[in-house]
């Protein structure tokens, strides 16, 4: 089960699946499946969150990820359709750069991280991601680095200056 992509509406929620792993353990009577699943949950309105699932078929797993998606989300500043300014999130050995865009753009990214992107509701932004390519990595990567926005208020506050 290659890279799924998939996308729900669950009443105000966006769910993206981003990756279904399948894992075999060799028993006595042959192999035994179960199913590992990346979700990423969002409200299209500056909350996203994502989650990890374990079942032995796919839709339990699935909605094992999402109920742990919807429990880890946080919320994202945002400047209308973009983010506020440049920031590099970083998991592991993934690291993706996030740089904001113009109205128009659109999301420029690779599937992990337009899953996040387009479930927290970003319509226009630049991603690049160096290191690894492991959807998952990718997906924490992109929320830490998410996490580390603040928006032109709270930075003109701290600095007690008035930015232009």
């Amino acid at each position: 089960m290659a890279k799924v992509q998939e996308e729900r509406q669950r009443g105000e929620l966006n769910e993206h699946v981003v990756k279904i792993k399948r894992c075999a353990a060799v028993v006595k009577g042959g192999r035994r499946f179960s199913f590992a699943a990346m979700v990423v949950v969002g409200d299209g309105n500056g909350k996203v969150g994502w989650g990890y699932g374990k079942a032995n078929e796919v839709p339990p797993c699935v909605e094992k990820a999402r109920k742990e998606g919807m429990r880890s989300m946080v919320e994202v500043p945002m400047d209308e359709s973009t983010i506020p300014h440049q920031v590099i999130g970083e998991f592991g050995a993934a690291r993706v750069v996030l740089v904001p865009a113009s109205p128009g753009t659109g999301v420029i990214a690779g599937a992990a991280v337009r899953a996040v992107c387009e479930a927290a509701g970003i319509h226009d932004i630049l991603t690049k991601s160096f290191g690894s390519n492991n959807p998952v990595s990718l997906v924490k990567a992109t929320i830490a680095g998410l996490k580390q926005l603040r928006p032109r208020m709270e930075v003109e506050r701290l600095r007690g200056v008035t930015l232009s």
